[in-house]
């Protein structure tokens, strides 16, 4: 061989053994992390593919767990939901998303919304599952970061960004741009504000501004109940439900506003709402539910795309609860007859009497509910909304207790907001709204129709 020969050879070899060691080894020394995995459904077909993964700091500097992804990689274009079974970190800070490659491949990546991992540590556990969103079982033998193992040991198909500089593993097929982040929304695409300045529930101003003053009949609620545009009414700019029973089916009327168009999902719900304990006229004691949700229609039983997020205040409690409660209760499906409920659900068993600012923050696979300022709750994994809902207030009855005498609850709303794509806090969504307010601003709708 010709010296010549030879350095050329060396030439070819140097960048390809360069491209082979970045691959694996760590970006930093100082944060030297490391994957471990095993999987305890070890079947190449299943009804539910389940990954535990452990990840340790072999470095020197400590980790903030919030700027770590790990992707495992799948074969195939099916969608999949998400779940945490249990985590040592907690499973209310590890996220799912699954995000699409060019092809047929696609990836699971996981995140963290809080946590750090200091040297010579480890997470410990993370006991992850995902299933087919129609349930069907499923071929994992050809997905690439797939292993039989029971035994934890490591592995790099499965690969963790840290800061967005691939730390360790092998990716596979066209993988999307590591210093952005997928499962973040991409940025403000419009708002919704109403202030509720209208004349009354026959203003052709709400219509015009996509909103919908229940008259059809149905559930939820009692069953032959009315649902009365004539008990929806806007005095001094509130948006104000008079729902009222006299313990009959017949004598008893409901109350919902919506928004006409299914046009919103990723970004911040808010709304500021008076709830009420007693009847404004006759006897207390009626199971009523007042509320602030977003809603998708179920297609049918079980569908997987079906959606909904709630605030619902129960001031005589109902559902087996005896006195005051607030639920902030996530869905993935359900099925009426016979009833089966797939949500999750955060309450607490005190009166919310009064005003109260509500929000929701829809980003990342997270749901998070505050109450004025103060998280509430926070949900995920196979919750998260698929598809565009609606916003909706509405005041119905579980059922009817038989009292003597017409009574009437009242639920009012001083006004709702929506920022598209963009998750703000609740001091920030204070701030938009009273801009919008000394503006002049009544109404603004600048989200675009799906």
């Amino acid at each position: 061989m010709s010296r010549n020969f030879g350095k050329v050879l060396l030439s070819l070899a140097i960048p390809a053994l360069i491209v082979a060691v970045f691959l694996v080894a760590p970006a930093n020394a100082d944060q030297a992390v490391r994957l471990q995995y095993r999987t305890s459904a070890p079947g190449a077909t299943t009804a539910q593919a389940e990954p535990w993964l452990q990840l340790f700091n072999d470095g020197t500097t400590t980790i903030p767990l919030n700027q770590v992804k790990v992707r495992y990689y799948l074969t195939g274009t099916e969608t999949y939901r998400f779940a945490c079974s249990w985590a040592v970190v907690g499973c209310s800070t590890v996220t799912g998303q699954f995000v699409r490659q060019q092809g047929d491949g696609q990836y699971l990546e996981v995140g963290f919304t809080s946590g750090s991992l200091a040297p010579g540590r480890t997470t410990g556990d993370m006991q992850l599952r995902f299933h087919r969103a129609d349930w069907q079982t499923f071929t994992q033998g050809d997905d690439y970061s797939y292993g039989p193992q029971t035994s934890y040991a490591n592995w790099d198909k499965v690969t963790v960004y840290v800061n967005g500089t691939l730390s360790w593993g092998q990716p596979n097929g066209s993988d999307p741009d590591p210093t952005v982040t997928p499962t973040v929304p991409p940025g403000p695409g419009g708002e919704l504000f109403d202030d509720f300045t209208y004349t009354g529930s026959n203003d052709p101003r709400l219509a015009q501004r996509g909103w919908t003053v229940r008259s059809s009949s149905g559930g939820p609620g009692v069953p032959g109940a009315t649902w009365s545009p004539g008990a929806v009414s806007f005095p001094g700019g509130l948006l104000t439900l008079d729902s009222s029973t006299n313990g009959t089916p017949s004598g008893t009327v409901q109350t919902e506003l919506s928004t006409t168009n299914r046009k919103f999902h990723e970004g911040t719900y808010a709304a500021r709402v008076r709830f009420s304990d007693a009847p404004t006229s006759g006897p207390d004691g009626e199971h009523v539910v007042q509320t602030f949700f977003t809603i998708t229609p179920l297609r049918f039983d079980l569908d997987p795309d079906y959606g909904e997020l709630d605030f619902e205040y129960l001031p005589n409690g109902g559902w087996g609860e005896p006195s005051n409660i607030l639920y902030a209760t996530s869905w993935e499906t359900y099925r009426n007859e016979p009833w089966q409920a797939v949500n999750t659900h955060t309450e607490e068993r005190v009166s919310f009497a009064g005003w109260h600012d509500l929000v929701i923050q829809v980003s990342g696979g997270r749901m998070k509910y505050y109450v004025d300022g103060r998280l509430f709750a926070d949900h995920g994994d196979i919750y998260y909304p698929e598809t565009p809902m609606w916003i909706m207030f509405n005041q119905w009855f579980i059922d009817l207790q038989g009292a003597t005498g017409t009574r009437t609850y009242r639920q009012q709303v001083d006004y709702v907001y929506h920022s598209k794509n963009e998750v703000l806090s609740p001091a920030e969504v204070q701030s938009r709204v009273g801009s919008l307010r000394s503006s002049g601003a009544a109404f603004k709708d600048t989200v675009p129709n799906v």
